[in-house]
């Protein structure tokens, strides 16, 4: 992992209370936030480049040491400027340079209790949190509400994916944050299990701009949050998660030490979707928790359950998976769910011994149970409790893994929370890097934690395997993640599926409706710093070899991600940038062939290999020059993709 360069000035000036009514802009004064107290409750606006994005939104707390929810007024506004710079190799960008404008405006209650909210506007983005005191000798708070809102014009449309209800599908196991999204619906309507959004929601304000809402810096110190159910005014506020989830147990409000901090509430704003897929608001606001205990290295990895399912499980096929990966120059190979009977623990370290002899490094997969579902998937209780959990953890130190998934989680309360936390935490003691499954989003975690690798919450691969709706909605679900998961943070889909069939003999199962080409976009699409990609033996032999050729080559980590072109739930355009090398990828969801030309300036007079599909979605690959204007003319066919790379 990079060493963090941080480089931090915040000046601070005092505002007397001349109104109620205070304004912070960004530094380049475009992007726009008033507070005000109307009839005794605080609100909060956003204009930009002059146009509303959001009409006056709801601020404040209902806590146990006192009510900051009515009846307040604004006794002191404090003005800041944060410029700060530092690096990060496992999100979009390496290098951010975060420049904001910081309002931090007290309100004061009916018995003079006071609470400050922290704002910091740059250029596209706006956080928010709340900030609490200590109120004389109370040193323990529970925040039973929180009113913070975000008030929508009329106009605006959403794509939001619901919150499921505690304790349905498979094995009890859901919330597992893997419903599907729906594109363009007017504000308002009501979610498919009537308990909200899961973060993060994008709005679309008419024909005026975007806005992306999600949170960050969520630790073990709080809850996380979604998003209400949305009012016929166009008003979705913050919701705690619902008493349900972990089986019934622990409290859905979160509890904060005195002084102390809620986590930060993120807008993402433009009259374009660029500052949406390109933003880094998620990081920009936090900082690492701990320190790295080595260097963690990411990449590639080979996994047999994807498409050989729970019958992979056996010494030969992970044997045949390991040959797999050592043939493509992958580093790692993860061992699925049920590795510890179907293989056993006392053949585990022969077999981790044989992957290392192919230079080849492990993850293994874990159950976080236990008591919030019935997941009966092994290895269980490992990773629940903390003197078990270091005891497992020293053990696979020993055998040289890398890494864990873990999975099945039981939703966002605060004891959650604090499980994530820990298994981080201790995994870093360890030297083992974490991806999580069956999981929540993260929120801010890429840079709290310097061991994490990524978290599903998503509608991921394995569903192409379990059903054909999935793939029927492969390339409109694609067409979203850009725009919407994948713009707040890591996401481990475990793209690239190249069987025609979702199965072991690529004959049977469900039937793939995108084309080769969609699948290596993917690749590019898709991005969390180690890749789970779902490519099964025969592929070295059944597609063309410049298809395995780019799949050798792909990298996992990113120095510049930029958007080109592109609608959610449509098509997407996207460049990515590792070291000196660019991959512009793009997908089509719609029925009809996109043909654009469009500016890449980073392409612009050299030779590049151009990845593309014919009428039948047959996949080719040439070599062209790109003009020196850097305009290029592009061709997606339905269901289909293409990729232009100077590599």
């Amino acid at each position: 992992m990079k060493k963090y360069l941080l480089v931090c000035f915040v000046i601070f000036s005092t505002v007397p209370m001349l109104s109620q009514q205070n304004t912070v802009k960004s530094p380049d004064g475009r992007l726009i936030l008033k507070v005000a107290v109307k009839n005794d409750m605080p609100y909060y606006t956003i204009d930009y480049n002059g146009i509303t994005m959001l009409e006056d939104s709801p601020l404040g707390l209902i806590t146990s040491v006192g009510d900051f929810s009515k009846a307040l007024q604004i006794s002191s506004a404090k003005e800041g400027k944060i410029d700060e710079e530092y690096t990060l190799d496992r999100i979009k960008r390496s290098s951010v340079r975060y420049h904001a404008n910081e309002l931090t405006v007290t309100l004061t209650n009916k018995d003079n209790q006071q609470i400050d909210v922290v704002f910091r506007v740059s250029n596209n983005d706006v956080a928010f949190r709340y900030s609490l005191p200590q109120y004389g000798e109370r040193i323990t708070c529970i925040i039973e509400k929180e009113l913070s809102g975000f008030n929508f014009p009329q106009k605006t449309t959403t794509f939001l994916t619901p919150q499921a209800t505690p304790g349905i599908g498979w094995k009890r196991s859901k919330p597992s944050y893997e419903e599907e999204y729906v594109a363009d619906e007017p504000i308002g309507t009501p979610s498919k299990y009537h308990l909200g959004y899961t973060f993060p929601g994008l709005f679309h304000i008419g024909n005026d701009g975007w806005v992306l809402v999600s949170e960050t810096g969520v630790s073990s110190k709080y809850c996380g949050s979604r998003l209400s159910e949305g009012t016929s005014d166009g008003i979705y506020s913050i919701a705690f998660p619902d008493p349900g989830e972990n089986n019934g147990f622990g409290n859905s409000a979160p509890g904060l030490s005195l002084p102390g901090s809620t986590p930060w509430r993120t807008l993402t704003i433009g009259n374009t979707l660029k500052p949406i897929v390109e933003t880094t608001i998620t990081s920009d606001v936090v900082e690492p928790l701990y320190e790295a205990s080595q260097k963690y290295d990411y990449g590639r990895s080979t996994w047999s359950w994807i498409l050989w399912q729970d019958a992979s499980m056996n010494w030969d096929d992970q044997v045949t998976y390991i040959n797999l990966a050592a043939d493509l120059g992958y580093e790692y190979i993860l061992i699925d769910a049920l590795w510890d009977t179907e293989i056993g623990y006392e053949r585990m370290p022969a077999l981790i011994e044989y992957a290392h002899s192919k230079k080849v490094d492990v993850f293994l997969w874990y159950n976080s149970n236990g008591y919030w579902n019935d997941a009966p998937q092994g290895p269980r209780n490992r990773m629940n409790n903390s003197i078990t959990r270091k005891k497992e953890m020293k053990w696979l130190k020993s055998l040289g893994v890398k890494g864990l998934k873990v999975d099945f989680f039981g939703g966002d309360k605060q004891e959650t929370m604090k499980l994530y936390e820990d298994i981080m935490s201790d995994a870093n003691e360890y030297g083992l890097m974490i991806i999580f499954h069956g999981t929540t989003i993260p929120r801010g975690w890429e840079r709290m934690y310097p061991n994490y690798v990524g978290s599903e919450a998503i509608l991921a691969s394995e569903n192409l395997i379990f059903g054909q709706r999935a793939n029927d909605i492969e390339a409109f679900s694609a067409c979203l993640h850009p725009f919407i998961r994948n713009a707040i943070g890591c996401m481990e889909f475990g793209p690239v599926l190249l069987n025609k069939r979702h199965s072991r003999t690529n004959d049977r199962g469900t039937t793939r409706r995108t084309s080769d080409i969609f699948q290596l976009a993917t690749s590019v699409l898709f991005q969390n710093p180690v890749q789970m990609f779902a490519l099964t033996p025969n592929n070295l032999t059944d597609v063309p070899p410049f298809e395995i050729d780019f799949m050798k080559n792909v990298p996992t980590t990113w120095d510049e991600t930029v958007f080109i072109d592109g609608y959610p739930g449509k098509y997407v355009i996207l460049a990515r940038r590792h070291k000196d090398n660019w991959y512009i990828v793009g997908v089509n969801a719609q029925s009809n062939t996109i043909e654009l030309k469009v500016q890449l300036p980073m392409l612009a007079g050299k030779e590049v290999k151009k990845y593309y599909d014919d009428r039948n979605l047959k996949a080719f690959m040439e070599k062209n020059k790109v003009n020196r204007n850097g305009e290029v003319q592009i061709t997606i066919q339905p269901n289909g993709g293409f990729i232009l790379s100077d590599f």
